[in-house]
């Protein structure tokens, strides 16, 4: 069997959809074909990029053609300029990315929280979000008028003694600075904050850090701006990570 068809066919077994990452774990699976190369993982890449029968649906997420109804009546829909207000292509992308925000957070052994009002919200692949966290409530790191304000931001990170790590919104179209604001009051707090968006929407984050207001967050660097783009070959490397048998 030929490489590209290894990949389709693990596509094909996944549904019709998957992350290039799962695609990393699954096409190894199949004993019919070979990899005889020392990057495998780029051959992949270049194989989803390159087939005709695969369509990229976001960064790290394609499907297969044939699929592609199926796909989009699951609410995975291809992003364009035509669509991408809308309220179906705004709340994928959020949960989307909030996923892999979850699924990296569990390789790095970190607690990982949502808020309440995204619990129910569904990955791709038909999971709740609150099945990919770890934790249903946040855990009671300081005063409650603090956790309180923490509770609404869309990914966090606790470590092992339950004090938040990271703190991650993802803004696809929302305004940056109403994030910005509860980062504002979260910066006595030694936790990594970080906006996650399109890389288009770095211009608009590096003007809203240059308020007055938003001082102490842009000389102390406290707030770093991660594009989609960033994010996914992160979650990449992480699932190849945990492909091999020893790590570093």
């Amino acid at each position: 069997m030929k490489q590209y068809e290894a990949v389709i066919e693990t596509l094909d077994k996944l549904g019709g959809v998957a992350t290039l990452g799962e695609l990393n774990r699954e096409v190894f699976k199949i004993k019919d074909c070979e990899w005889k190369t020392k990057t495998p993982f780029a051959s992949i890449r270049r194989i989803v990029q390159q087939t005709k029968g695969i369509y990229k649906i976001r960064p790290g997420l394609y499907g297969l053609e044939k699929y592609r109804k199926q796909i989009e009546d699951k609410g995975i829909v291809l992003e364009t300029e035509k669509n991408k207000d809308s309220y179906d292509v705004r709340m994928f992308n959020h949960t989307y990315y909030q996923g892999i925000l979850l699924i990296i957070g569990e390789y790095h052994n970190m607690k990982t929280f949502v808020p309440k009002q995204d619990k129910n919200k569904k990955f791709y692949n038909g999971q709740k979000l609150q099945e990919l966290s770890s934790l249903v409530e946040q855990p009671p790191y300081s005063y409650p008028q603090i956790v309180k304000r923490s509770a609404t931001i869309d990914t966090i990170w606790f470590n092992e003694r339950n004090m938040p790590h990271s703190f991650f919104e993802v803004e696809h179209s929302t305004d940056i600075q109403n994030s910005l604001l509860k980062f504002n009051d979260l910066q006595d707090f030694y936790v990594r904050m970080a906006i996650v968006a399109d890389v288009k929407r770095k211009p608009e984050f590096d003007a809203k850090m240059s308020f007055h207001a938003f001082d102490e967050l842009r000389i102390n660097r406290r707030v770093s701006f991660l594009s989609y783009e960033a994010l996914i070959k992160q979650y990449e490397m992480e699932l190849e990570k945990q492909s091999l048998d020893f790590i570093l």
